[in-house]
């Protein structure tokens, strides 16, 4: 076998390989123009002798078997015996196809079209929450605080120990689920009641001595079980004691005073104020984190918005609901409680990340439970107390 006949020039008209060994030995490819000057120059030029590598081989061979196989001079070589050709396709006259130098008629690929992509829709920034149930609720809620504030202040003092006991129920059942901690919630209700209570008959005295007698009952009643996770138990039951009720127990001492319903109702307002322009602030305007780690939904802008909310408001309530108040008391009340506002919300954002929940509960519709409607008003009743006391007096 002539090796040297894979570089022979195409010659115009080619159908396909030719089957069989003739094709090696000099033999006429059927179909093929006989060479010589039949051929003008344009067809010489365009049947150029070139390197051709032949089929594959019958047994699969891949493409790095004819690596090497074309060689200068339009000779092809190759170290493994020629396998007989396979038999020549028939031409198809249906659709037009482009001979390759196999004589395999060449697909044609699919067009690829770069067709440029619609835009996406700008997407609507969601709040995150059910705004309607969230309003109806808060409305529900604010009318029965006015209404028990103004109305009789014992009523308000009861409300406020209702509110104190389902929040100490919310946060002791979180912890026995999310951690296993076992807070004894009996003790923490009768004493966290007792706690409202005696700060509204008894001042500051009064309700540090219903922390202490609370904090020796929860010691007292974790006794009654084996002593496996004592520490922990109690270390929550005591913590739980000041964080909701003996916090709670600011805004009884606010209603002592004359204009004590009015002092809560600063306190309530721009504590909701500054919780309500962080918010609307915040979700169009806000762009930079401002604890991404503790709360991802807390922006810079939200606090911004939060301080100068309430400080328009504080400075609208000082000046017109509380007696001998003056406009400029009340800036710095609203900055105060914007400040004590965010904290006391990331503190429980803090808490919750640790519980590995969203909400406290699913009492309040919109809302979550009671502790999250607590958690940015109970450090801010300290703070607003001792401000009213140091600008209008304690009477």
């Amino acid at each position: 076998m002539d090796d040297t006949s894979w570089g022979a020039p195409r010659q115009a008209g080619y159908r396909g390989p030719v089957d069989g060994p003739s094709a090696h030995q000099g033999g006429s490819v059927p179909g093929a123009a006989p060479a010589g000057a039949a051929y003008d120059a344009h067809d010489a030029q365009r049947t150029r002798p070139m390197p051709v590598v032949p089929d594959a081989p019958a047994h699969g061979g891949s493409q790095d078997d004819d690596r090497g196989a074309a060689q200068p001079g339009g000779a092809s070589f190759r170290d493994t015996p020629q396998q007989p050709h396979r038999a020549p396709q028939p031409w198809p006259h249906d659709t037009p196809q482009t001979p390759s130098f196999h004589g395999t008629a060449s697909q044609n690929p699919e067009p690829m079209h770069d067709a440029p992509q619609p835009a996406p829709a700008p997407q609507k920034k969601n709040a995150g929450r059910d705004l309607g149930a969230a309003i109806g609720v808060g409305l529900g809620l604010g009318a029965v605080i006015v209404v028990s504030l103004f109305v009789v202040k014992a009523v308000f003092v009861g409300v406020v120990a209702i509110a104190v006991v389902v929040g100490l129920w919310e946060l002791t059942s979180r912890l026995a689920e999310r951690k296993g901690i076992k807070a004894p919630l009996v003790p923490l209700a009768v004493g966290g009641a007792a706690m409202v209570v005696a700060g509204y008959v008894r001042g500051a005295e009064g309700a540090w001595v219903a922390m202490a007698l609370t904090a020796l009952a929860v010691l007292v009643w974790r006794m009654t079980e084996p002593p496996e996770g004592y520490l922990k138990d109690v270390t929550a039951g005591v913590f739980a004691a000041f964080y909701v009720p003996f916090l709670a127990t600011f805004v009884a001492m606010m209603l002592t005073a004359d204009d004590g319903p009015r002092r809560v109702l600063t306190f309530l307002l721009l504590t909701v104020v500054s919780d309500t322009g962080a918010y609307a602030v915040g979700w169009r305007f806000g762009r930079h984190k401002l604890a991404p780690r503790i709360s991802p939904g807390k922006t810079r802008e939200g606090l911004f918005g939060a301080v100068a909310f309430a400080m328009v408001a504080g400075a609208l309530c000082m000046q017109f609901l509380i007696d001998d108040g003056v406009w400029w008391q009340g800036l710095l009340l609203g900055l105060a409680v914007a400040a004590t506002a965010t904290l006391g919300d990331l503190g429980e954002s803090m808490i919750k990340r640790d519980l590995g929940i969203k909400d406290m509960g699913t009492l309040l519709p919109g809302h979550g439970g009671i502790m999250d409607r607590l958690d940015s008003l109970l450090p801010t009743a300290p703070v607003a107390w001792l401000l009213l006391v140091l600008f209008v007096g304690s009477a």
